[in-house]
């Protein structure tokens, strides 16, 4: 066996600060610990503290993990930048491989989780009158959302939906915002998810199987993708 190889049960830290919800969750030894919750304009004063929260926790240190993963994009300008910086700031001190998730995808892996959601249609609201969307759909043999449409910066009235698609399930902010645009343009959703932002316990099986792959990058290369280049926020 080649002892470098993470281990399934290697701690992986997930983090998460793209909206106005800010949240970390921690696996390790087959248990998770996760803390947070919507809490506008308080990221940079309570990303950190919650990731000691769960560290100690679960007894994990930095130098432990095996992978650190974060919502990397699209999202509130302020929120990825402060995320970017403690991504940054953990990895590069403890020298931690780094896995970028995009936040519609950590979102569709939400309603997964909670719905059974093979399908689903992610929108936040990005503000200016637009949407960040995407379409995914769930792989059998991993599990994992993966993109059909993939993710972009649009006006409601010009998002796309793959052929055939009735029956989707809905999450995110933009449904809300939009729900007249949106179900004009996609036609309407089959089912809705109420929990409608991104949630740090839904990046970890993305970063298990990407670190699995070795599909990871330095702490240097912790960039957010913005999708547009104005800020809103």
């Amino acid at each position: 066996m080649n002892t470098n190889e993470p281990q399934a049960d290697a701690p992986v830290l997930a983090v998460d600060a793209a909206t106005d919800a800010c949240t970390v969750a921690l696996s390790a030894g087959g248990r998770i610990a996760c803390r947070g919750g919507v809490m506008p304009r308080e990221h940079a004063a309570r990303l950190l503290g919650l990731v000691d929260e769960v560290l100690e926790e679960l007894q994990v240190r930095v130098a432990d993990l095996a992978g650190l993963a974060w919502c990397h994009g699209p999202g509130a300008f302020t929120g990825l930048r402060i995320a970017a910086g403690a991504v940054q700031g953990i990895a590069w001190g403890g020298r931690v491989p780094v896995i970028g998730v995009s936040t519609l995808a950590v979102m569709a892996q939400g309603a997964a989780r909670r719905q059974g959601a093979s399908r689903v249609c992610s929108a936040l609201d990005a503000r200016m009158g637009e949407v960040y969307w995407g379409c995914y759909a769930r792989d059998d043999d991993t599990g994992l959302m993966h993109a059909v449409v993939e993710d972009r910066v649009c006006a409601p009235g010009d998002v796309v939906v793959p052929d055939g698609w009735g029956g989707f399930t809905a999450v995110g902010t933009g449904w809300s915002a939009y729900p007249e645009a949106l179900a004009v343009r996609s036609g309407a959703p089959g089912a809705t998810d109420d929990v409608t932002l991104p949630d740090a316990r839904d990046l970890l099986p993305f970063a298990h199987h990407r670190i699995a792959l070795g599909d990871t990058v330095a702490a240097r290369d912790a960039v957010p993708v913005y999708l547009r280049d104005r800020v809103t926020g």
